[in-house]
């Protein structure tokens, strides 16, 4: 006997439908064969079967001969989702769907022995790629529920048991679909657990996140340890402007593909924030794996990615990221598949200015050599560094700045200066493709938006030539100027602009070297 049922794979961050086909006696006697370019995971999935059939009462074909095919079969399939429409189609085989189709109704979910249904990655995805086929419904694990229900047009049940997604397809009018509302859902889960109000001293640095977060511009603190570059770095995401729906929903999309989402939650609410160690690999950071999963700076994607201790990562770690850096996306390739994963990130990084970390500190003297600095600060190459618009010092807080009472300016009153220079980007770039804020500017559009008067361009020209910096670098002034210019409501970019945004290339300046 032959039944269907419907299920989706993940495909990068896509997903696809998945036709599961269960046959029951062509087989040899008690094969149970699984075919279709299954992996281990897939494969693994027989004994889990039997015994949450077993275990829920339901009669499993013995001494018959089973075989399911998982269709489209040139496309490999992996993950443990698909348990659940297997063990369904087994039991339609067994007659206890009473003549009933499951073709207008996907099935997501792993299965526990007990036979109830554990959560899997990538239920928000499979929603998506359901709706698009035109399913009217879809039954995802309970704890996938509100993840997926965010989706309009087309019903989510969150199923507990196998008995219980038996029970929908033989009663659907007895089960309630989740509902929730989207907005809302956005609005709850928007909450922050730190404040730019808690950083004590620091105004120079507090300006110079300011102007990246208004910008969108990569940023690297440098300064001794215990000065508070961590402390600023997370508090990045309170004066970024707030995830919009759509942004929310991409983001969470890209944290379920890759299973660190939160069992139960609906939506991610506030921008993500990233910081891996530095021992981590070029793989952890922009992703791979046989089946190429997401890496940090897709994780990281409409959020931050902060990288403390900067030198301290692996030479080709830092270079792979280059790519991501300029494009906004990266692309994985393997000998049978190759997937896109979008990463467009605010870039954060923070650094010893040399290996003992307290060269130029007036309170603790360096033991570091100039050729030691200099090897220190070599490790970050010069085209990663062109591409961090802005470097600041962070100097180590002194007794009665740590000791005064907390600044008058939260992150909220940072964040409307912020949202309203990110308003006049968005208003600038309307009719540009792919362009939302300064930092993603092309160079004809750094020509056309970023006009100087004849003192800017003399005051340029001196800091081009004095400093040696590229063209790059020259490009990355003129736009963290016109973000300075933004945040003033200034038409026009004024020397005052440009010396502000030449200050924010320490790493330039000829006394470092």
């Amino acid at each position: 006997m032959l039944f269907k049922t419907l299920s989706a794979s993940v495909y990068g961050i896509d997903a696809y439908l998945v036709e599961v086909e269960v046959d029951v006696g062509s087989a040899h006697m008690n094969d149970f064969n699984v075919v279709g370019l299954p992996d281990n995971a897939v494969k693994e999935s027989r004994e889990r079967i039997k015994a949450a059939m077993r275990n829920c009462s339901y009669e499993f074909p013995h001494g018959q001969g089973v075989t399911i095919n998982l269709a489209p079969a040139d496309v490999r399939k992996e993950g443990s989702g698909f348990d659940l429409p297997m063990a369904l189609g087994l039991v339609g085989c067994m007659g206890h769907f009473f003549g009933k189709q499951l073709d207008k109704c996907m099935f997501l979910g792993e299965l526990s022995l007990d036979g109830s249904v554990r959560p899997v990655r990538g239920a928000l995805s499979a929603v998506l790629a359901a709706r698009e086929a035109g399913l009217k419904s879809i039954a995802v694990p309970e704890a996938n529920a509100r993840e997926a229900a965010v989706v309009t047009g087309i019903d989510v049940f969150g199923v507990k048991s196998l008995p219980q997604a038996v029970d929908l397809v033989n009663a659907p009018e007895s089960f309630a679909p989740v509902k929730v509302d989207a907005q809302q859902l956005l609005n709850e889960a928007a909450q922050y657990a730190v404040d730019l109000r808690d950083v004590h001293g620091q105004q120079a640095a507090k300006r110079a996140l300011e102007v990246a977060c208004a910008g969108g511009h990569n940023i690297l603190f440098i300064g001794p340890p215990g000065a508070g570059k961590t402390m600023l770095a997370k508090r990045i995401p309170t004066i970024l402007p707030p995830l919009t729906l759509e942004e929310s929903i991409e983001t969470t999309r890209i944290h379920s593909v890759a299973g660190v989402l939160e069992n139960g939650q609906g939506l991610i609410g506030t921008r993500p924030y990233r910081s891996p160690h530095h021992t981590i690999s070029d793989a952890g950071l922009i992703g791979g794996g046989a089946v190429p999963r997401p890496g940090e700076v897709s994780l990281g994607h409409n959020g931050v990615l902060f990288l403390d201790e900067l030198p301290e990562f692996q030479r080709n770690v830092l270079e792979v990221m280059r790519q991501p850096l300029e494009d906004g996306h990266v692309t994985i390739s393997r000998a049978a598949i190759s997937v896109t994963f979008p990463s467009r990130f605010m870039l954060a990084a923070a650094m010893n200015p040399c290996p003992c970390g307290y060269f130029g500190d007036p309170t603790r003297e360096c033991h570091c050599t100039p050729p030691m600095i200099q090897r220190y600060v070599a490790k970050i190459s010069g085209p990663l560094l062109d591409r961090i618009d802005i470097h600041i010092e962070v100097p180590a807080v002194k007794y009665k700045e740590l000791r005064a009472p907390a600044s008058a300016e939260d992150s909220a009153a940072v964040r409307a200066r912020v949202v309203a220079a990110r308003d006049r980007q968005l208003a600038r770039y309307a009719g540009e493709k792919r362009t939302f804020s300064n930092s993603q500017m092309l160079p004809k559009m750094v020509r056309k938006h970023c006009a100087i008067s004849a003192d800017g361009e003399k005051l340029l020209e001196n800091a081009i030539t004095r400093l040696g910096l590229s063209a790059r670098a020259h490009d990355r002034i003129l736009k963290v100027a016109r973000t300075i210019a933004d945040l003033e409501s200034s038409p026009a970019i004024e020397p005052k602009h440009l010396s502000e945004a030449i200050q924010y290339r320490t790493l330039d300046r000829s006394y470092w070297a």
